[in-house]
């Protein structure tokens, strides 16, 4: 299956000093990579980038991934729009070079050959900074869940238990 953001970038001859590259999403890619992520919208997504040779074959991209979407509240399911604005460190690996273990060190993206596809990797960059609780503006738990009063989700269940309350 092919990505819904796909931009296949040749990494032959790249320059010492590096070279930029700039990505847009095209409003057709913008909604599968909304339906891809389950949310709502993927209103624009780009992300400008500087691929720099290193020592070895590998390339380092970094620069800005920046993009509008829109979720939906965990509280209200209201549609909560947000901008994504976030900065981009991955190591392109050349073939047969296996990842690092430094868990603080820049993700790594092994390739085959000598084609890098920048928007999946920027895609995938993008999942991993969505919000994963998005929130409206004054969207509240109500007090049985968040214990206000009542003990919490275990005081709720509790009260199912009392005289008047359900039990299954």
């Amino acid at each position: 299956m092919a990505p819904e953001f796909s931009r296949p970038v040749s990494l032959a001859r790249l320059p010492e000093a590096g070279r930029e590259e700039h990505l847009r999403a095209s409003p057709a890619e913008c909604a599968a990579l909304a339906k891809r992520f389950a949310i709502p919208a993927v209103e624009w997504l780009e992300a400008t980038l500087l691929l720099r040779p290193e020592p070895g074959g590998g390339v380092m991209v970094t620069g800005m991934l920046r993009a509008d979407v829109v979720q939906s509240c965990v509280v209200s399911l209201e549609p909560v729009a947000q901008r994504v604005e976030d900065a981009v460190a991955l190591r392109l690996l050349p073939p047969g070079e296996d990842p690092s273990d430094d868990p603080e060190g820049p993700d790594e993206i092994p390739i085959e050959g000598d084609t890098a596809d920048l928007g999946e990797a920027m895609a995938e960059q993008l999942a991993l900074a969505l919000d994963p609780y998005p929130r409206a503006p004054g969207a509240e738990l109500p007090a049985e869940i968040t214990g206000d009063g009542t003990g919490g989700a275990f005081g709720a269940l509790a009260a199912l238990r009392r005289p008047g309350g359900t039990q299954g």
